[in-house]
C-alpha cells in the first residue's frame, strides 16, 4: 500500500507546499535561537532600560538633525512605531524574551518621541530671519543686556514689532561701549538706528552653525548700532536679577584688578565679558575652558558646600538633630543654594543642567540611594532633553554628560572599585592612591571629550588631563570659597586680604593655563570630522560605558574604526567662504595662503581651523607662485601629478566679458564674490555667487584627476534656519 503523506519525508522531493512550510518553520526556530542569544547577552551584559531609553530619545532628535526634509522625518517616526509595535506583537512575556520585548518596544517609541520633540519645538520658537541685510530706524523693548568690555561693547537683545506685519520679534544688536548710556537695561525702550542682517549660516563645511542657534532663541537679525540711542521709556521695575548680577560682577572686578579680577567675576557671577581673548585662548588649549563657564564643577562646589557647612551646623543643635533628618534638611538648603548661585549667574541652560543634575544628586543621598549612577544621569539628562531638545547637537550638552558618563562609568568598574576600597594604609598611601585616580580619571574624561571637541572646535588640548589635576583642586577647594569668603567680609569691609589670596590662587590658575599651553605639541589640531566618524566614536563610547563585563570592551571596535578614518581624512585643499569673499588654500608650506586678509579675525580663525594649520597667514599677493592684478589671483596647484589651475576675483571693478571669459578657459576652478556672466566656463568648477548662494561655502579635495567637495547645504536640509534666496530677489 502507498504511503500517506505524513509518511513521506519532506526533505528532497516531496510536496512543494510542505518543503515550504518545513523553510518557514526553520527559519522561525533560527530567529528564535537569536532571540534567545541575545535575551542572554543583554541578561548578562548588565542591560538597564533606562540609559537606553534616554539614547534612543537622543538618537531621534539627531535623526530630525541628521534627516533633510519634513516626508523624512515623517517616516523615521512611522518606522520607529512600527517596530515598537512589531516588538510588542512578535514577543510575547510569556516567550520569556522579557528584556528583549521591552527594550525593542521602549527604544521604538523613545525614538519616535525623540523626532517628534524637536519637530514640534522648532515649529513652536524658530523665526523666520529677515530676507537682506539694512540699515533700520526702529522702536524696541531691552530684554537682556550682556557686558562684553573685553570686546570693547555690549549686546542687547532687543524684542520689537516688524513693521509690515506686525509680527513680534526678537532680534541682538551690539553697542559700542562710548554709545552706552544711562538706563540702557532690562525692560527699558529705546529708539535706535542699527544694521541689521541674518543670522549667518556656516561660513564652511564644518564651521560653527549660528543660524541654527539663533533660530531656537527665536533671533530673527543681529547687527551693530550706529549713532546714539535714545531711551524713549525708562525701565520699571523687572531685570532685579540682572541688575544685581552687574553690581556683584563690577565689585568683585573692583576688589581684583587684571585677569584675576575678570576670572574672579566669572566665577561669582558668570559674567565672562571681561576675559581677554590671550587668556581665554590659553584656558582652551590647555584644556580649561570648562572652569570659566558656570557648569558643574562650580554649582557642584556651591551645593557641596552649602550641604556640608549645613550639616555640620544644624547637627550643632541637638533639640533639632533629635526631631529632624538633617540630611533631608542639608540636602534642601543646598538645593536652594543652588538654585540660587543658578538664577545669580544668568540661568545659562548648562547651568540649569547641571542644577538639576546636582538637586537629582541631593534627592538621592537625602533618600539614602547612590548619589551618582548612570540612572541619575539619564534623569538629569531627560529632564534636559525635554525642554531644551536642540541643546543635544551643541558642544556644552555632549561635554558635560560625556564627562559625567565617564566617571560613572570608571568607577563603576570592578578593577577601580577595588583599587579604592577602604584598607589600613598610612595617610601618604591613600593620598598617593586619590591622586592617582583623579589623574586616571581625567585622562579618562579627556579621552572621552577628545572626539567632541575635534568635532564641534577642530582642536584640543593634549595636556589636558594633567593641568585639570591642579586646576580643578586649586578652583574648588581654593579660588572659589575664598572669593566666597571675600563677599561675606566685604559686608564689613574686612575682604581684602581674602581677594589678595583669591587674586594669587588665579594667577596661579592662569599660570597653568599659559604654561600648558605653551608646551610643544600641547594643541591638536583636526580639519574636519565626518558626522559618520562623529557617530562611531560616540557609538564606541556609549557602548563602553552604558554595557558591564566583557561585552563591553566590544566599544573599543567603532572607536579604532573611526580613529582609523579620522586619521585618513585628507585636509581640504581649497576652502571658499559662502560669500565668495575668501578663498584659503592648504598644501603649498606650512601657512595658509588667503585670497583677502579681512579686518577682523573671524574669517581667518575659520580658514585656519578648517584647514588644521595655525600661525600667521600669506596673501596672495605675497606668494611668489601667485600672479595678482587689481582685479583677478592667478594661482596653480600640483596635487598627485596634475596641476590645477585657479582664477580667483579680487575686486568688484567691471571687467569686459570677453576677457574673462578667455581668462575663465584657461582654469579649472573660478571663485569670485559676484555673478559672473555664462560665457565664463572653467574646466571644473565655477563657484560665483549665484552657485555659493545654493550651495554655502565649499572645501575641496584635489586628488590627482579627481576633486571633490563639501558644501554647507548639503548638512542642512530644509530647517527652517537655512534659506535660499529666492532667484526672483537675487537683483
Amino acid at each position: 500500500m502507498a504511503s500517506s503523506s505524513a509518511d513521506v519525508p519532506i526533505e528532497g522531493g516531496g510536496d512543494p507546499a510542505n518543503a515550504a512550510l518545513q523553510r518557514q518553520w526553520r527559519n522561525g526556530r533560527g530567529l528564535s535561537s537569536f532571540a534567545d542569544a541575545f535575551e542572554h547577552f543583554l541578561a548578562a551584559a548588565g542591560f538597564d532600560r533606562g540609559p537606553w531609553l534616554v539614547v534612543g530619545l537622543a538618537t531621534g532628535i539627531a535623526l530630525w538633525f541628521i534627516l533633510d526634509s519634513p516626508w523624512q522625518w515623517s517616516s523615521a517616526i512611522g518606522a520607529s512605531l512600527l517596530a515598537a509595535i512589531a516588538a510588542a506583537a512578535l514577543w510575547r512575556e510569556r516567550d520569556g524574551r522579557v528584556q528583549m520585548r521591552m527594550a525593542a518596544i521602549g527604544l521604538g517609541l523613545a525614538v519616535a518621541i525623540g523626532i517628534a520633540l524637536i519637530w514640534a519645538r522648532s515649529e513652536v520658537v524658530g523665526a523666520k530671519p529677515i530676507e537682506r541685510p539694512g540699515v533700520e530706524m526702529f522702536q524696541a523693548r531691552i530684554l537682556e543686556r550682556q557686558e562684553q568690555p573685553a570686546q570693547g561693547r555690549i549686546r542687547l537683545v532687543l524684542a520689537r514689532r516688524d513693521p509690515a506685519s506686525g509680527e513680534a520679534q526678537k532680534l541682538r544688536v551690539n553697542v559700542p561701549l562710548q554709545q552706552d548710556v544711562a538706563g540702557l537695561e532690562e525692560g527699558a525702550t529705546i529708539r535706535l538706528r542699527a544694521r541689521l542682517m541674518p543670522p549667518a549660516p556656516p561660513m564652511l563645511p564644518g564651521a560653527y552653525n549660528f543660524a541654527r542657534a539663533a533660530w531656537f532663541q527665536g533671533l530673527v537679525a543681529t547687527g551693530s548700532v550706529m549713532g546714539e540711542i535714545e531711551i524713549v521709556e525708562p525701565a520699571v521695575g523687572g531685570g532685579v536679577l540682572a541688575r544685581l548680577q552687574r553690581s556683584l560682577s563690577g565689585h568683585v572686578r573692583a576688589r581684583l584688578d587684571g585677569s584675576a579680577g575678570t576670572i574672579a567675576a566669572a566665577f561669582a557671577s558668570g559674567d565672562r565679558g571681561g576675559i581677554a581673548q590671550a587668556d581665554e585662548e590659553a584656558m582652551r588649549d590647555a584644556g580649561l575652558t570648562h572652569l570659566l563657564s558656570i557648569s558643574g564643577l562650580h554649582v557642584s562646589a556651591v551645593i557641596a558646600a552649602a550641604y556640608f557647612l549645613a550639616l555640620k551646623l544644624l547637627a550643632l543643635w541637638p533639640w533639632l538633630a533629635l526631631r529632624v533628618r538633617l540630611p533631608v534638611m542639608a540636602a534642601g538648603i543646598g538645593a536652594l543654594a543652588g538654585i540660587g548661585y543658578t538664577l545669580l549667574t544668568g540661568s545659562e541652560v548648562p547651568t540649569v543642567r547641571s542644577c538639576a543634575a546636582a538637586v537629582l544628586v541631593l534627592i538621592a543621598l537625602a533618600m539614602g540611594r547612590e548619589p551618582l549612577s548612570l540612572r541619575m544621569v539619564s534623569v538629569a539628562a531627560v529632564f534636559v532633553l525635554l525642554l531644551w531638545p536642540e541643546s543635544l547637537v551643541g558642544p556644552s550638552f555632549q561635554m558635560s554628560f560625556a564627562a559625567v558618563i565617564a566617571i560613572v562609568a570608571l568607577h563603576e568598574s570592578q578593577w577601580v572599585r577595588a583599587f579604592l576600597a577602604p584598607r589600613e594604609e598610612g595617610m601618604l598611601a591613600r593620598g598617593g592612591r586619590n591622586m592617582a585616580m583623579l589623574l586616571i580619571t581625567g585622562l579618562v574624561i579627556e579621552i572621552a571629550l577628545m572626539p567632541i571637541v575635534l568635532f564641534h572646535f577642530h582642536r584640543a588640548g593634549v595636556y589636558g588631563a594633567f593641568a585639570n589635576v591642579l586646576a580643578i583642586p586649586l578652583v574648588t577647594i581654593v579660588s572659589m570659597p575664598l572669593i566666597a569668603i571675600a563677599l561675606l567680609f566685604d559686608v564689613v569691609g574686612a575682604g581684602a586680604p581674602f581677594w589678595w589670596l583669591a587674586g594669587k590662587s588665579l594667577d596661579g590658575l592662569l599660570a597653568i593655563a599659559h604654561w600648558t599651553a605653551g608646551q610643544p605639541g600641547a594643541v591638536k589640531l583636526m580639519p574636519q570630522m565626518g558626522g559618520w566618524t562623529y557617530a562611531l566614536f560616540l557609538a564606541g563610547g556609549l557602548w563602553l560605558a552604558l554595557w558591564k563585563g566583557r561585552a563591553r570592551l566590544l566599544g573599543f571596535a567603532p572607536a579604532a574604526l573611526a580613529s582609523g578614518i579620522l586619521l585618513a581624512t585628507p585636509v581640504p585643499d581649497v576652502l571658499i567662504s559662502g560669500d565668495g569673499r575668501h578663498v584659503g588654500i592648504a598644501g603649498e608650506g606650512d601657512r595658509l595662503l588667503v585670497l583677502r586678509e579681512g579686518r577682523s579675525d573671524y574669517a581667518k580663525d575659520n580658514l585656519l581651523e578648517l584647514a588644521g594649520m595655525t600661525g600667521d597667514v600669506v596673501p596672495l599677493e605675497q606668494w611668489p607662485g601667485a600672479q595678482c592684478s587689481r582685479d583677478f589671483c592667478v594661482l596653480t596647484l600640483r596635487r598627485d601629478g596634475r596641476d590645477w589651475h585657479l582664477l580667483m576675483a579680487r575686486s568688484r571693478e567691471r571687467v569686459e566679458e570677453r576677457a574673462v571669459a578667455a581668462a575663465c578657459e584657461r582654469a579649472d576652478i573660478v571663485v569670485a564674490d559676484r555673478w559672473l556672466p555664462r560665457s565664463c566656463r572653467p574646466r571644473w568648477l565655477r563657484a560665483d555667487r549665484k552657485l555659493l548662494e545654493q550651495t554655502g561655502g565649499l572645501a575641496i579635495r584635489l586628488n590627482g584627476d579627481r576633486a571633490s567637495i563639501d558644501t554647507v547645504a548639503e548638512h542642512q536640509g530644509q530647517h527652517g534656519w537655512w534659506q535660499v534666496p529666492d532667484a526672483s530677489a537675487r537683483r
